[in-house]
């Protein structure tokens, strides 16, 4: 409230320069008050996608279950299951969906289950439009139609607005709705139609996309992914430990360009690298084939090998590559860490401890024989030093990074829309941790020569990494180096273990050395009291308000759940991408908060694009969990609605200055 009018003078003069007069603040208050009473819009959260962008398609095409949810409210038994399913995917998938039913009319019939006698194309068209425009309907109640009015395709604004808003109840206004839609159908725009209102019900369906991390590594699309979020009218992303691999890669960082380079060979996924972000990988294999020529690579072999063992000499020119690479990785790691000393990661330095006439490494008191002893490019006097040719490689490496248009986008969408933490409607969001001692009291981790905890760990790390991009100078340097910290570090929030492994696995191969060990968060955040301790930290109401977090797989083929710490925290990593799913034996999961409470929706495995357009084939959810409120949440209830209400505050003060003569009306 403004106590104070001379003291806001000046803001409610700006004010006015947007609303000159009354009748324009009192137009803004109506339209205010009407906002402030619709249904609060549908929030999703999902996380470690790692890549699987045809299952993320798919899930923004149906909603995580919520248009399959919305034809079973609108029409209940009055059509059949096959209908439902046919209607399912042309909304899902218009395109094919038409060109199939207009390609072999006589197998859609039977597919399509029209309840009529020998219906025709027309038929088929008219019924559809009727349908679609149900669910259409269904999903805009939470907007105004203004809001709808702006999602609507220029094209066919007009004509989806009229069918939108006019009864079919009276007779009168039935004719002139059913005029409209065969005047669509005689002048061939319905299959255009068609489409247009499918991809409006895709907008419409979903308020809020939150990606809790991990967009990047594992599968194939994360460009896709970052494509299709482009098009996403609002999203947020709370960057994961491979999301940040993948920015300080494209800010620069040479040890993360090589160990993105690394990861990305290693599970045989270049796809994102070349075809994705068009990064020329030609010249590491150049210097893999001249390095390597001759060496078998065993160890090298990439994850596509082991699971079909016949040597190609693709697959032996990969492990060349995945050898040279990981080589780099662990050089510049090292020059990082010596660096870095309050890094406090002297133990990952491993290339000074190698006797490499007897091929051992000596880890304290023991001594192992390494794995692969061909390492022709390691210097034992400066063995963290790249050569001359890794030099150049490295240089041409990050001159492909940084030309890549599309990186840069991406990168921009990575900024813009993420940081490391998010605050929402009672939810606090982040990938995967809140660094805790044994004790569960807050760690302190210096981050940048300052020592802070908690909340103040998380906003400070925020800093450090827009710093790695937009910083200049020796801050910037310094930031970019804490990006390697914050990708494997144990006091990085997104790791929060002892150690990463890598060279381990590699050179080593003894299980006790590869185990890594977590940090106390992940059991203790299953306390709810220590969930309650870590909202209150974040200003969020300890009793009502959620933590959700992914990061750490949820294994429920053996009986974990998502929801822990007494319904206080949700892990939602369930899968999305094929490596995860032996060991979650799920596809992942959706989070859903909408007007009435939070859904839990578990999504078995998405098979293609063309089935689902085929048969309505949906990722087969179910809901896990159900909160419904006591009464319907509207937007007034959340962060937006307490901004709106400011505004009206704003406003209302306007009003009476107009009317006092305060201000003078234009």
């Amino acid at each position: 409230m403004m106590h104070n009018f001379q003291e806001q003078e000046r803001y409610l003069r700006l004010l006015s320069e947007r609303f000159p007069n009354a009748d324009a603040v009192v137009t803004e208050l109506i339209n205010l008050h009407a906002i402030l009473s619709l249904p609060k819009g549908t929030e999703h959260f999902v996380s470690d996608l790692h890549g699987a962008s045809n299952a993320f398609i798919h899930m923004i095409k149906n909603a995580s279950g919520v248009i399959r949810r919305k034809i079973d409210d609108i029409y209940g038994d009055t059509i059949s299951e096959q209908e439902k399913r046919a209607l399912c995917a042309l909304i899902y998938y218009p395109d094919e969906r038409i060109r199939m039913v207009i390609s072999n009319w006589q197998v859609a019939m039977s597919d399509e289950a029209l309840p009529m006698d020998n219906p025709t194309i027309n038929d088929w068209y008219a019924r559809r439009m009727h349908q679609i425009l149900d669910v259409t309907r269904s999903v805009s109640v939470k907007y105004t139609r203004s809001k709808v009015r702006k999602m609507l395709p220029k094209n066919f604004a007009y004509i989806i607005e009229e069918l939108l808003y006019e009864s079919s109840i009276e007779n009168d206004r039935s004719r002139y709705f059913h005029s409209i839609v065969d005047a669509i159908i005689s002048t061939g725009r319905a299959e255009q139609l068609l489409i247009a209102i499918s991809y409006l019900i895709h907008t419409l369906a979903i308020d809020t996309w939150h990606i809790v991390g991990d967009i990047f590594d594992r599968g194939p699309g994360a460009a896709k992914i970052m494509e299709v979020l482009s098009t996403v009218r609002d999203y947020d992303i709370q960057w994961g430990n491979h999301d940040i691999a993948w920015m300080a890669a494209f800010a620069g960082n040479w040890a993360m360009i090589a160990t993105v380079l690394r990861v990305s060979i290693r599970y045989a996924n270049i796809e994102t690298l070349e075809e994705g972000y068009g990064i020329n990988l030609l010249p590491l294999a150049n210097f893999a084939m001249e390095t390597y020529g001759n060496d078998p690579c065993t160890i090298f072999q990439t994850k596509d090998f082991e699971n079909n063992p016949r040597l190609t000499r693709s697959a032996q020119l990969m492990a060349k590559m995945h050898k040279a690479i990981s080589i780099i990785q662990f050089k510049l790691e090292g020059q990082t860490i010596l660096r870095h000393p309050e890094y406090e990661m002297n133990d990952r330095l491993f290339l000074d401890k190698i006797d490499y006439e007897a091929g051992t490494i000596t880890i304290g008191s023991h001594t192992y024989p390494i794995t692969d002893t061909h390492l022709p490019t390691i210097s034992p006097d400066a063995p963290y030093t790249l050569s001359q040719e890794e030099c150049e490689l490295m240089e041409q490496l990050e001159r492909s990074f940084r030309k890549s248009e599309k990186i840069q986008k991406h990168l921009r969408m990575l900024y813009q829309h993420g940081s490391l933490f998010l605050v929402r409607n009672g939810f606090l969001l982040y990938h995967a941790a809140i660094p805790l001692n044994e004790d569960g009291s807050f760690m302190e981790v210096d981050v940048c020569g300052k020592r802070v905890k908690g909340k103040a760990l998380m906003q400070r790390i925020d800093h450090i990494v827009r710093q790695a991009y937009f910083g200049k100078g020796e801050e910037k340097a310094d930031a970019l180096d804490y990006m390697l910290y914050l990708w494997c570090g144990y006091g990085s929030p997104l790791y929060h273990k002892d150690k990463m492994s890598t060279f381990e696995r590699y050179f080593i191969g003894v299980p006790e050395l590869e185990y890594e060990r977590k940090g106390a968060y992940y059991t203790l955040a299953d306390q709810r009291e220590v969930c309650e301790m870590i909202l209150r930290e974040f200003g969020l109401d300890a009793e009502y308000g959620r933590i959700v977090n992914g990061h750490i797989p949820v294994r429920t083929i053996k009986g974990e759940t998502p929801m822990r710490a007494e319904g206080k925290r949700f892990v939602i990593d369930g899968g999305f991408s094929k490596p995860y799913q032996e060991k979650t034996g799920i596809s992942g999961y959706t989070l859903i908060y909408n007007s009435h409470g939070i859904q839990l929706v578990e999504h078995e495995k998405f098979e293609s694009r063309e089935q689902a357009a085929a048969s309505g084939s949906d990722i087969h959810s179910r809901v896990q969990l159900e909160d419904f409120t006591h009464h319907r949440i509207l937007v007034r209830d959340t962060d937006r609605g307490r901004e709106l209400t400011r505004q009206v505050e704003d406003l209302q003060h306007l009003l009476q200055a107009y009317q006092m003569g305060w201000i003078e009306e234009r």
